[in-house]
């Protein structure tokens, strides 16, 4: 196990994870730990819709979802602390890549926000419902 912390964030939904990354931060300085903000991008190159993207449409996803995941997390921490944050890009499901992505680092605990909740999802969203249930690290949620 690393110390390091993953903060999973969901950059379409514009400022909605603020909080998630400041506490995730505050965690992260309170544990001396790394802290790794995750975003991922839909691939849809699989699926029947991806005939209709040109082929450059998943780079070019990527390249703005850095671009947006930087700004996101600026706009949450100093940029002293942004400095030392890493920003993960991946390609997937949200859920599967964020339990990837702590299966290969081993963190001390993930962090997600709870967003766009109903009653169908028990008050938690279907991405985060899933980190929390097959995570094998303790995952904290901020409402």
């Amino acid at each position: 196990m690393t110390n390091c912390i993953i903060c999973a964030v969901d950059i379409s939904n514009g400022d909605d994870d603020l909080k998630t990354i400041q506490t995730a931060s505050q965690l992260a300085e309170l544990h001396d730990a790394q802290l790794d903000v995750i975003a991922v991008v839909p691939d849809y190159g699989m699926s029947q819709v991806g005939n209709f993207f040109s082929k450059d449409h998943h780079d070019q996803a990527v390249a703005e979802a850095k671009e947006h995941l930087n700004a996101l997390v600026t706009k949450a921490l100093d940029p002293g602390r942004n400095s030392k944050v890493r920003h993960v890009v991946a390609t997937g499901r949200a859920y599967e890549e964020v339990l990837s992505l702590a299966r290969k680092i081993e963190p001390v605990l993930i962090v997600v926000g709870a967003h766009k909740a109903d009653l169908a999802d028990y008050l938690l969203g279907p991405n985060a419902a899933r980190v929390v249930r097959h995570a094998k690290c303790s995952v904290y949620v901020v409402r």
